[in-house]
Order: structure tokens, then C-alpha cells, then sequence
């Protein structure tokens, strides 16, 4: 055994794919201290900047005063709280759905819903893009799988489909890539074939839309196009956890199959009560996104000499190419007191590793005048 683990860290480390931790002794800003030294970081998805907001470490207290720490067991035992349950009744309000359900993560969420949903007589229409999770939830569910690179190749597949169920899963936003589904066009060819569709939404809730309602106001679709909504926490809310919404149909059904549910302690009441907090600030306050989406556009005009990747969402890859030399120019942005993560197979494809900058509220347009400076000095050398 010791052998043979050996020899699949040494594969990594060959194959430049070798992965570390870094360790930070502050709360999530854009400046992170590493070993008492202070590093500029564009690596987080923090989006809106509320993960070290005061209201919600309030929030956070006062709840773990009436609560206490942990929830204690699963939501179907005693687990399940008054502030969860009001959790649950606020995002079905902001997404307007009937219902929602939350779970303890967005990876659990997904594998919960689509195993819930399928079986080895259904199909399961997965973007080549699609978020790990999602991958392994169609495999959990035995579901015949395919997997498409574009709208025509969905058409195709779609048509060619026997199997009883059909269900689109899509990303709203990709994770490593920054671009949008194109959910209208999945909302036609569903109507077309009937087949269900099932949004991960998990880095746009939040960040696009007028009122951060993610890519589906984005596009100006409802709870009948997509019926099956699932977002997360974690980004641009700053706490934890997930949730699905749709109508009260769909809610029961999980409550009563989606395993990743049923089985797994709730989530901490006082982080829930600090989740709360942060869906009423981010709905309050506006100016968090509008200034989110200026310094996006000031970082893509004033970066247009580097190779960007088209983007209009806080996600902004830079395509280098190679693991070497991606992991090369993210150890010298660090030693130069930058942190920007590579993102290297499997993750992406080969030959399309990539720094993946994200952009925060937080961030000032010095700071993305210094991360510029530093990579086209690195990339000129």
C-alpha cells in the first residue's frame, strides 16, 4: 500500500499536477496573512465581500448564544431548527419558488437531487464543463450519461434519447471558466424533447442580475423553465451550505429520498442564522455588485494584452497553456507577494491550464493595477 501511494504522489509531482495548502491566519480579504507577511490575493470566490462582514459575526454570536454550537443530528431527527426552517422559507422568496431545501454543502446538494431523481432507466444530459460534483452525482445515480459540448450536440443527443427521464444538468456559471450557460436555448430544446432542467447556479446567485438573483434573472427565466435550482452559500453570500429550490412537489420528494439529506448532520444554527444576515445585506445593498462589475470592466480593459479568456463574471482565467508553466507563473506572483491559484488537469482540459483570478467587492483598482503590472512582467520574461 505504502508503495503504491507513494508512487501516485510522485506521478503528480512529475505531471507538475501536485497540489499544496496554504495556510493563512486571517479572515477571507483581499489581503491574507502568510507567516506574518501580508499577500495580495485573487483567488477567492467572496464575491460580494460579506464573508468578514460585522452584521454576520453578530449574527453568528447571538444565534450560538440561543442554539449553541451544533445542530446535534440530521434534519429528519432533531436536528432541524426554527432559523433553519426560515432559512428554507427567505431563499424560496428570493429565487421565488414555492420551496426550498437546504443542505450541508453544494457537492451534497447536487448528489442528493440527482440520485433522488434518477435511476438506470433514466438519462442525464451533462455540459462538458459541468462542475465535478455533478459528474459524480450522474454516476451515483446510474443514470445513462451524456455528455455534450454545445447546443447543437444537446439537440442531437436529446433526439437520440429512448430513456424515460431526461434531465439537462448545467452549471449557470462555469467554475474554471468564468462564461455562461446558454439557458435559453437548453429552455427551448427541453420544452422540445421534455426533459427537466436542473441549474447548479452556484457562482452567479448573488453577483448577476439586478437584484444578485443569478443567471436566470440574468436571462429572465422562471421557476417554469428551470424547474430545479440549486445554489450555494459558500461564494457570494460568505458563510456555508447549499440549497435547492422549486415548487413543493419537487422539496417533498427530496425530503423523503435525497440521501445526502436524510443521512448527514444539519447545518450549525449559527451559521445559518449568519446566512440569513448576509441574503438580507446583499439584497440591501446593491452597491456591493455595481461595484463588482466596475472593477471587472476595469480589469478586463486594462488587461486586454493578456490572454484572457472571455468573461463577464468575477471569474477571469488567464490561459497559459501548460500545468508547467501555469504553476511556474503562480509560484512567481507568490514569491512577489501574489496569490493566484493554477488551475491544471483534471480539472481543465488538457492544454488549457490556467490562473484563475477572481475579483471581489473588496478589491480597489490599485490592487488590480499591481496584479497587471507584476504578470505582464512575468509573462514578458
Amino acid at each position: 500500500m505504502q508503495t503504491y501511494l507513494r508512487d501516485i504522489l510522485q506521478q503528480s509531482r512529475q505531471a507538475a499536477l501536485y497540489r499544496t495548502r496554504l495556510v493563512h491566519d486571517s479572515p477571507q480579504n483581499p489581503i491574507l496573512l502568510i507567516d506574518n507577511k501580508p499577500y495580495l490575493t485573487f483567488c477567492s470566490n467572496d464575491y460580494l465581500g460579506l464573508a468578514h462582514h460585522p452584521q454576520l459575526k453578530i449574527a453568528l454570536q447571538q444565534s450560538a448564544e440561543q442554539y449553541g454550537i451544533g445542530s446535534g443530528a440530521s434534519h429528519l431527527i432533531t436536528g432541524h431548527t426554527l432559523i433553519h426552517q426560515q432559512l428554507e422559507q427567505t431563499v424560496a422568496q428570493i429565487t421565488k419558488r414555492e420551496r426550498a431545501l437546504v443542505f450541508s454543502t453544494g457537492y451534497m446538494a447536487n448528489i442528493g437531487i440527482i440520485t433522488a431523481l434518477l435511476d438506470r432507466h433514466d438519462a442525464i444530459f451533462l455540459d462538458k464543463l459541468d462542475h465535478a460534483s455533478l459528474v459524480d452525482a450522474a454516476l451515483l445515480a446510474r443514470a445513462k450519461r451524456y455528455r455534450y459540448k454545445d447546443i447543437a450536440s444537446l439537440e442531437h443527443l436529446l433526439a437520440q434519447s429512448t430513456e424515460k427521464h431526461k434531465l439537462i444538468v448545467t452549471d449557470g456559471v462555469f467554475s474554471m471558466d468564468g462564461n455562461l450557460a446558454d439557458l435559453p436555448a437548453i429552455t427551448q430544446l427541453a420544452r422540445q424533447h421534455n426533459a427537466w432542467i436542473m441549474v447548479d447556479d452556484a457562482h452567479g446567485l448573488g453577483v448577476l442580475g439586478e437584484y444578485g438573483g443569478g443567471c436566470l434573472e440574468y436571462y429572465g427565466l422562471n421557476a417554469t423553465d428551470v424547474p430545479i435550482l440549486m445554489g450555494t452559500f459558500g461564494k457570494a453570500y460568505g458563510t456555508f451550505g447549499a440549497f435547492v429550490a422549486g415548487d413543493d412537489l419537487l422539496i417533498e420528494v427530496l425530503i423523503q429520498k435525497a440521501r445526502s439529506y436524510i443521512y448527514t448532520t444539519a447545518l450549525p444554527p449559527a451559521l445559518v442564522a449568519a446566512t440569513q444576515e448576509s441574503l438580507k445585506i446583499a439584497q440591501q445593498e446593491p452597491w456591493r455588485r455595481q461595484h463588482l462589475f466596475e472593477l471587472i470592466d476595469y480589469f478586463r480593459n486594462k488587461a486586454n494584452h493578456l490572454p484572457l479568456m472571455p468573461s463577464m463574471t468575477p471569474i477571469q482565467p488567464l490561459l497559459l497553456g501548460t500545468a508547467e508553466k501555469a504553476l511556474s507563473v503562480s509560484k512567481t506572483l507568490y514569491q512577489q507577494g501574489i496569490i493566484v491559484t493554477a488551475i491544471r488537469p483534471p480539472t481543465v482540459p488538457q492544454g488549457s491550464a490556467r490562473l484563475r483570478i477572481t475579483l471581489s467587492a473588496t478589491h480597489n483598482k490599485a490592487q488590480i493595477d499591481q496584479l497587471i503590472e507584476t504578470l505582464t512582467h512575468i509573462l514578458n520574461e
